[in-house]
């Protein structure tokens, strides 16, 4: 039964990145947006989902370890494991953008949420709040200077859909990733507890890497459509959301407090390294481009992180 619903909801996943993809691809067409707008804000949104609607549901039920958790490790996944098969399967560009505002932005929500909760070990609604609020400032940022700024990224001549269908395409590619997370994560969760494992272990590898494959459905659709530039802004933009919108609006609804120690003395230091790394990465490899070098990198680094939990 775990096996099946673990299946179905991979299946769920890979259509539901194929729907809200098109419909990306087609908002930033129809509107003029560069695409790295469109996957910072629109894809990263809707790949974030599960991880909003886990953790509200993880805090309203008393099970804040598995909230932060679930935020932390997929930070970690989605560098670590999707950007890093992502790279092997496909070198990717680095635009401009990366450097003057994603990258940054992404540094700063791991910094300011590292230092919130380190400060008292809990994240609570005014913090939130400032997160939150600083996440919309983000946003509004990206529409109005980087379509200015990068609107070449969007002169690719393609054919626009109708409104009404990238609406559709929006709504069942959400409604799509949001159900595949759900069985996906009820399947892996009950493999599991079978193996007697405790909450901060499978939030941080089994859910949040269950929560982290619509990341990777929707980089490995925007890698074959070569869309790359979608599919590094939905990454960098999966995991400012996750920090600035999931735990800034679950923090909002209900207080996270930090009840494994694992959380703050292994977990957070790994998320800060990988998202750190990434930088450095560029330089290694060719000028402006992201190879299948930094993928292999980051690849083993998410072993080493992973292999740990389970034989402690």
């Amino acid at each position: 039964m775990a096996l099946l619903a673990v299946a179905v909801g991979i299946y769920l996943l890979i259509k539901g990145g194929d729907w809200l993809m098109q419909a990306a691809v087609a908002l930033s067409l129809r509107f003029s947006i560069p695409k790295i707008v469109i996957g910072m804000t629109v894809v990263s949104f809707a790949t974030s989902a599960p991880e909003l609607i886990i953790s509200i549901k993880s805090a309203l039920t008393c099970h804040p370890d598995l909230a932060l958790g679930n935020v932390v490790g997929s930070n970690i996944a989605n560098l670590g494991f999707v950007l890093a098969i992502t790279l092997i399967i496909s070198p990717i560009s680095v635009s401009r953008s990366f450097y003057r505002t994603d990258w940054p932005m992404m540094i700063l929500s791991s910094l300011l949420f590292y230092y919130f909760i380190s400060i008292d070990q809990k994240l609570d609604a005014f913090e939130g709040v400032v997160m939150f609020i600083l996440l919309i400032i983000f946003i509004i940022y990206l529409i109005k200077f980087q379509k200015r700024n990068d609107l070449s990224e969007a002169t690719v001549i393609e054919e626009t859909l109708p409104i009404k269908k990238i609406m559709t395409l929006l709504t069942f590619g959400g409604f799509s990733l949001w159900l595949g997370s759900e069985t996906l994560i009820k399947g892996a969760v009950m493999l599991a507890q079978n193996i007697g494992v405790s909450e901060r272990i499978i939030s941080v590898s089994i859910v949040s890497l269950g929560t982290s494959v619509p990341e990777l459905s929707a980089s490995i659709i925007a890698i074959l459509n070569k869309e790359k530039a979608i599919s590094l802004g939905n990454l960098i933009g999966s995991n400012i959301f996750n920090l600035m919108a999931v735990l800034g609006l679950t923090a909002m609804i209900h207080p996270l407090s930090v009840m494994d120690q694992g959380l703050l003395n292994n977990d957070l230091w790994w998320m800060l390294g990988i998202s750190i790394l990434v930088l450095p990465l560029i330089f290694f490899s060719k000028k402006n481009h992201l190879a299948w070098r930094g993928g292999l990198i980051l690849l083993i680094l998410y072993g080493i992180f992973i292999f740990p939990l389970f034989i402690k």
